[in-house]
Formats: structure tokens, sequence, C-alpha cells
């Protein structure tokens, strides 16, 4: 084991020792591949010449493109006529295009398109003599199109920016009367789609110039999602434009502007949010016969503009529109030189590239994995009872218990997360993860001796003690299903994001963690979790550190750039101080982060389960105070990570791909494309130590909490101690293969949205354990009414919490933990007091004793 541990270090010291070699070839990343094969359909036998300024978006499927103008005689330098039309185009991949000819209830052009899901809302526009505020809903009817009436703009605006941010709807800037030399307004309205009774609502606008022909995207900023406004031109009387360069953001949270740095040359060309922070600003003008081919890429977190190349074969129009197209984007005809259109749909695909595992790359992790079977194998000899295999028959030192605590809390998802956060926002929950001081006096003093005094098994044995079976069995099924779901999101993110930047197949990533988790945690029980833990904590912050060393070394001035530019853009701000609970203000954080972590070490049978292993109370503790002076130094690390990459995406905005569709990637985009072979290797290892030692953590537990809170209440003759071990390692294989499932269906089905929901039901369900527990370990009056009442209450109140968002959801288990006590001990009051003496189990027993 020694000599394990030591080769383990070693690979460790050469990984770091590599980092003074850093992959310094910086390259591109990104490639737009454009496809011109969909064009406009022929016009009574006459070949389309394209429209501009039309409407566009999507209905069931469906392709709409709505009325238009262009120069169908002459180009405007040969005095031709603009016509404004009123077709609709429709285009369906399995029936080609279908044209209805004078669709729209007058002609126009020039209007916001806003697809929503019950059509596309036209928005504003003009014909050849007015500006219109009307705002209708286009839908179809079978194949025939249907206007609806919606709320009127203010005033007529043509040629003004729009976009759908949440439930608004941005509109800004814009002409209110046709005419060469009509100036541009200043105008901003929005519409709250949920409450569109209420009409257009006027809000104050940006702090710059007045502007038409802008260009507008939402997309997130890091916080929320935000508005942004680009470009645009003014006309003083009769003199030539004046085209803008500036752009500017809003936050709707805020009801503030913010200027953005640099300069935005896309006047009267368009933009379309890209991945998770990226706006694509495509084509433009610079002058009056100026055009620009060129597609920008703008990133809203680092705040850097990019230029991703463009062949010399395709036209990029402007005023026009651009659509979401499967994994690209699809832009719908437009203007590619003055008066002159183009009936080409352009669309554009992604193409990225990436680093793939070399041969030593595979062998690092083969290695990996192979120490992971051997651990197994090794303490597989030790499991002679059930006690051995749940307990580890109180055999495990307290360092690696520290070490197997800290472990279990940090998954793959929080070892992507965590520098996730602090490379898009600031250093606001770093408070938050650092918690566990803030409860560890709770836990040493109220919570380990309890268990240990009670020599329980899983932590609900408690609660039958204090109360009754009913309410252990209630709590230990939702332990049970919950860390089923567990197991299948802590395997599927983290496989997802390999997929994304090694190409691995997601069903090899899960099959693989998942398979081998199971292998060593049947073998060697909880002893084998314990040990592979402490080692994949080693591999896990080895990782980290790696990574922090090799992007300073790449940075031109080091850890200096890193603190220097992220001070001056505020990355390391701890939060608001000022005492509101529905936004992460640092008293938010306080707060919330002490409940959380008392209900996580004091009631969570992961975590529990390890202070059952050591030989005494005092290693108990011991292990405690390694994971809490562990916790913080990590938690810095991780944060730092985070820090370190948005200063090198800063530097090197380039190789920042749009395929990061997904900010918890861009730790694995990194680490895929920047970092040696060998090196990569080892962090893709540690990204599959970070989900194994949750992995196991949650097979083991939860096969503790079947056994001991199930299986014997349902077989109370179940006594002999191989018997159980065999039941043991069934219940482990059995529970740790629905977990797999589970993952694996969820890869397979677009259930995004349903682990979301399972994650809140089950959060609801466990939210009031660590009030629960403290109602019985604190009070002589709990009874067993008063903590089903308790339990249920606190089902209710974060329900309602959830959906009123009077507070933020990082309070929801401080909601969950209060509810239920508070409920729990009134209802408590009202049953009369039972002559059964619960002081043993109660803090109170504990000083009658002197224990």
């Amino acid at each position: 084991m020694r000599n394990l541990i030591l080769t383990l270090f070693l690979l460790l010291g050469t990984a770091v020792s590599t980092a003074g070699v850093p992959a310094t070839q910086l390259t591109e990343t990104d490639v737009i591949r454009w496809d011109t094969s969909l064009s406009l359909p022929q016009l009574d036998g006459t070949p389309n010449i394209g429209i501009a300024g039309a409407f566009s978006g999507r209905v069931d499927g469906k392709l709409l493109i709505a009325g238009g103008a262009n120069f169908p005689d002459r180009t405007p330098e040969a005095n031709g006529e603009k016509r404004y039309h009123r077709d609709l185009y429709i285009y369906d991949a399995s029936r080609g295009w279908q044209v209805i000819r004078d669709a729209l209830p007058a002609p126009r052009a020039y209007g916001i398109s806003v697809t929503l899901p019950e059509g596309v809302l036209c928005i504003g526009g003009c014909d050849a003599s007015d500006c219109t505020d009307q705002v209708s809903l286009l839908t179809l009817d079978g194949d025939r199109p249907r206007f609806t009436p919606w709320p009127s703009l203010p005033r007529p605006l043509a040629n003004a920016a729009g976009a759908l941010v949440g439930h608004r709807i941005y509109v800004a800037g814009g002409i209110e009367q046709v005419g060469g030399g009509t100036a541009a307004t200043r105008d901003f309205f929005m519409l709250d789609l949920h409450d569109r009774g209420r009409g257009w609502q006027e809000l104050p606008p940006w702090p710059g110039p007045a502007r038409a022909f802008a260009v507008a995207a939402s997309q997130s900023d890091g916080f929320d999602n935000c508005f942004y406004l680009f470009s645009g031109r003014d006309f003083s009387g009769d003199s030539a434009w004046t085209v803008h360069k500036d752009g500017y953001r809003y936050n709707p949270r805020l009801g503030s502007w913010e200027r953005l740095e640099g300069e935005f040359p896309v006047m009267a060309g368009t933009a379309a949010p890209f991945g998770t922070n990226h706006i694509l600003l495509i084509g433009g003008r610079n002058g009056t016969n100026s055009d620009d081919r060129m597609l920008r890429l703008y990133h809203t977190i680092t705040e850097t503009l990019t230029e991703v190349p463009v062949s010399d074969e395709i036209d990029l129009p402007v005023t026009t529109n651009v659509l979401p197209d499967d994994d690209g984007i699809l832009i719908t005809s437009g203007e590619i030189r003055p008066g002159v259109r183009t009936p080409v749909l352009l669309r554009g695909t992604l193409q990225s590239t990436i680093h793939r595992l070399t041969g030593l790359d595979i062998g690092v992790i083969t290695l990996y994995f192979l120490s992971l079977a051997f651990i197994g194998w090794y303490f597989s000899k030790n499991q002679k009872t059930s006690d051995d295999y749940f307990k580890g028959g109180g055999r495990i030192p307290w360092f690696i218990v520290g070490l197997s605590i800290f472990g279990t809390a940090l998954s793959a998802i929080t070892f992507m997360a965590i520098p996730a956060k602090a490379y898009a926002t600031d250093w606001s929950y770093l408070l938050f993860n650092s918690g566990i001081v803030l409860a560890v006096p709770v836990i040493v003093l109220l919570f380990i001796p309890f268990y240990r005094r009670l020599n329980v098994t899983t932590a609900y044995e408690y609660l039958e003690a204090r109360f009754n079976p009913l309410v252990r069995i209630l709590c230990s099924i939702a332990f049970i299903l919950f860390q089923i779901g567990r197991m299948g999101v802590v395997l599927l993110l983290p496989s997802i994001a390999l997929n994304v930047v090694t190409g691995f197949d997601i069903f090899l990533c899960i099959t693989l963690m998942g398979v081998l988790s199971l292998a060593y945690t049947l073998m060697g029980g909880i002893e084998a979790v314990a040990w592979t833990e402490a080692l994949q904590v080693v591999v896990l912050l080895g990782a980290a550190v790696t990574v922090l060393v090799i992007v300073c070394l790449q940075l031109p001035e080091d850890l200096g750039t890193i603190v220097a530019s992220a001070s001056a853009a505020g990355k390391f701000n701890l939060g608001s101080t000022a005492f509101d609970l529905r936004q992460p203000t640092m008293w938010t954080v306080l707060i919330a982060t002490f409940f959380t972590n008392i209900t996580t070490y004091g009631t969570d049978q992961t975590i529990v389960q390890r202070y059952l292993t050591t030989a005494t109370e005092r290693e108990a503790r011991k292990g405690v105070y390694v994971n809490a002076a562990l916790t913080i130094p990590a938690t810095i690390l991780f944060f730092l990570v985070g820090t370190a990459l948005w200063a090198f995406y800063r530097h090197y905005p380039a190789e920042l791909s749009m395929a990061v569709r997904d900010s918890d990637a861009i730790l694995p985009w990194y680490i895929s494309t920047q970092l040696p072979s060998g090196v990569l290797g080892l962090i893709i290892a540690g990204l599959f130590a970070a989900a194994m030692s949750t992995l196991s953590s949650s097979m083991n537990s939860a096969a503790t909490a079947f056994v001991t809170d199930i299986h014997r209440k349902l077989c109370p003759a179940a006594r002999d101690g191989r018997a159980l071990l065999r039941t043991a390692r069934l219940s482990t294989l059995v529970l740790g293969l629905v977990g797999v499932g589970f993952a694996l269906i969820m890869a397979s089905w677009e259930i995004k949205s349903l682990w979301d929901e399972f994650s809140k039901i089950l959060g609801i369900l466990l939210g009031g354990l660590g009030g629960l527990f403290l109602l019985g370990l604190t009070t002589r009056r709990a009874n067993t009414f008063g903590a089903l009442c308790g339990i249920a209450a606190s089902v209710v109140v974060q329900i309602l919490v959830a959906r009123s968002g009077y507070v933020n959801l990082l309070l929801y288990s401080t909601t969950g933990f209060l509810s239920c006590f508070i409920v729990g001990y009134l209802a408590s009051l009202c049953v009369p007091r039972s002559s059964r003496d619960t002081d043993s189990l109660t803090i109170y027993g504990k000083r009658k004793t002197g224990a």
C-alpha cells in the first residue's frame, strides 16, 4: 500500500515538473463551416433575388420568412425603387418550400422578430411611407397563416434592435418616421410576457447617443441574463451617417446599463447568442457603402472581442435575422451589397479542434484504474461480517477518515463547478464552501458523541430510538432514492464534459466509472471506499495544482497577471454586505452554509458512516478536523483555478471555443486543449477520481441504509454475519447498477429538466432532516407526532419558498431546517407528554450521566 501511494505521488511530481513546458503553441480552435445549398424558391417561375428586413422564425418546426423589401428592377445607384412585400415563405424539411402570396395584412419590413413557443412575434417595422407601432403574433393554422394582435408599441418604430431576455422582450432605438434624413431615437421599451396586459413599458435608455440599425442579443454575463446592444447609426439633419462603435449591457435584475469595453463596428449586422457566454456578431457596415464581411465573437465574461475567419466565397448579409439551427445557426437572406439582396440562406455549423488522448495519457489513466482495483482486492480479505463491510471494523485511521470525508463531499461536479463559478462570476460562494468550519463545533460536540454512544450503523437508527420505526424508514427510503439519483447525475455530468473535450463516448465514460467504482466497493466495502477516496483526494488536488501552475506559466506575468487583472475586474469580490436574503449576499451565504453543513455533516449517511469507522470517538473528531482543515485551502485552490482560467481566456480569447456550451465544462475544455501529453491523462484521471469518490460513497451508504434500516426490519431473524455480508454486497450491486442505469437513461433521453425536478423534489424531502435530528437531540418534549408534523411542514414550506422566490435558493435548506424544528416542537406540545424516558437520547441525558 505504501508503495502504491508513493507511485501516485511520483506521478503527481512528474506531472507538476512537466508543467514547466506548457503547450505554448496557442491556436484558434473554432471554424464555422457554411452550407449555401438552401435558397428562397422561385416566384412565378422567376429566380428569387432575395429580400432584406424580413420577419423570420420557427413555428412547429417550420421556418417562416415574412415580408421584407428589395429592389426588383434596378439598384439604388441606377435609381431603382425599393418594393415592400407581403409574401410568406414556409420551409418544411420534409415538404420543401411553400409560398403564400400577399399573406401579410400590409407590406412590411425592417421590424423585429422574436420566436416564442406559440409563434413568431412581429414587432414594428415600416413600408415605403410610414413606420408602424403594430405588434402581431404569426402562427399557422394548418398551412394558413394567422396574425393575432398583441399590445402595440408606445410609438411607431422601424430599424430598431430587440431580443427576448427570460420572459421579457426588449426593444431599443430605431426610427419613428420614414425618410433619408430621419434622426434615430433613444427609445427603450419592455414587454413582460407574464403580464402582457400592462403593455409595453418605457425604460431609461442606454447612456449613449441615439441609434438605429443597432444589433441586439440576449446572453448571460455570468450572473444574470442581460440585454446587449451594439453599434448602430444616427443622422444629423441631412449630413452623412454617424456610425457608432460602442456597446452596452442592460441588466434586468438591477435595472441598470453599463458601457462595454472595446469597439463594435457591426451596424446593420445581426447577432446571436452562442454557447453559454458568447455572442456571435455577424457582418455589419463601417460606413455608408462599406460592407464588413467579418464574423466576431464577443465573450460576456472575459469581455473580449475576437475574429472568426470567413471564406472569401461567403457573403454575409446585413438587415437580416439569425436563428438557431440544430448545432449551428441559420441566416435568413438579406442584403450583401447596397441595394443587392441574396436568396441564399446561410447555414453555419461549428467545427472545433481539440486534443485527443495519447498513449501516454491512456497509460496514466489505466494505471490509476488498476490502482483502485488493487485497493478493492487488498481489503476484500478483511470483509467477514456486515460490520466489517459497513463500518470497517473500526480499523480505519483518523487521517484516512478525514480524507475520505473530504473526498465524499467533493464530487466531479464540484471539481468542475467551483472553478466554473469563479471563472464566470467572483468569489461570492467562497464562504459557502468553507462553511464547515462554522459547523465543526456542533458536529464534534453534539452529533458524533451520540452516534458513537448508541453504536449505530446508520444515522436513521437514532430516529427510531428517539421517535418510532416509521420516521426511521421514511427518512432512510428518501436517502436511498436521493443517492440513486445522485449516482446518476455524478456519473452523467462529468461524462458529458469528458465527451465534449476528449471525444470519449458518454456511455463508455459512465460504464467505466460506474463498473470500476462498483467493483472495488463490492470487494472491499467501506475500507476500500475510504482508502480509495484518500488516494483520489491526492490525485484531485494534484490535478488542480497542476492546472494552476501551467496557467500561470502560460500568462506573460504569471500569478501577477491573474491578481492584477482579476482585482481590477472585481473577481475577488466576496459578495455584498447588505442584508438581502433574496440575493447571494455575504449574510445569505453565511446563514445558508451553517445550516447546510449541519444537515450534511450531521445527518447525511455518506458522512455519518465515516464517524463510525474509527477505533475511538477521539479519532472520529480528528477526522472531522482533517476535513475542515483541508476544505479551506482546497476551496481557495479551486477558486484560484477558476480565476486563473478567466485571466487566461481574457489574455488569449481566441482559445475560448464556442463549443463550450456549458460553463461547467470550462475546466475540461482547458485541460483538453492546453495541457501536454501525460499531464492531460493525469488531469482526466482527476476528473474520474472526483466522480468515483462520491459514487463509491453513495453505493456503500445506500446499501448500508437498505440492509440496516429496511432489510433487518423485514427479516428480523437475519442475524448471521456471513449472510448479512452477502446481503450487503448484493444490495450494493443492485443499487449501484440502478444508479449506473439511471445515468445511462439520462444520457440517452432529453431529461435534463426531469433531473432538475427530481433533485428539487428529493431536496425538499431531505431538507428538514437537520431540523429533525436537532429536534430529537435538544428537546425533551419532541415526540413522534411532532416529528411527522415537522417533516410535513418542512416539505410544504420549501415548496412555498421555491415558488415565491422570497429567499435565495441557497437558503432552501435553512427554511427546511427551521420549519421542521419549530413546527415539530410546537406540534409536540399539542400531545400529552409521554411517560417514556428519552433523556438518554438527548443532550440532557449526556449531562446527567456525565458522559
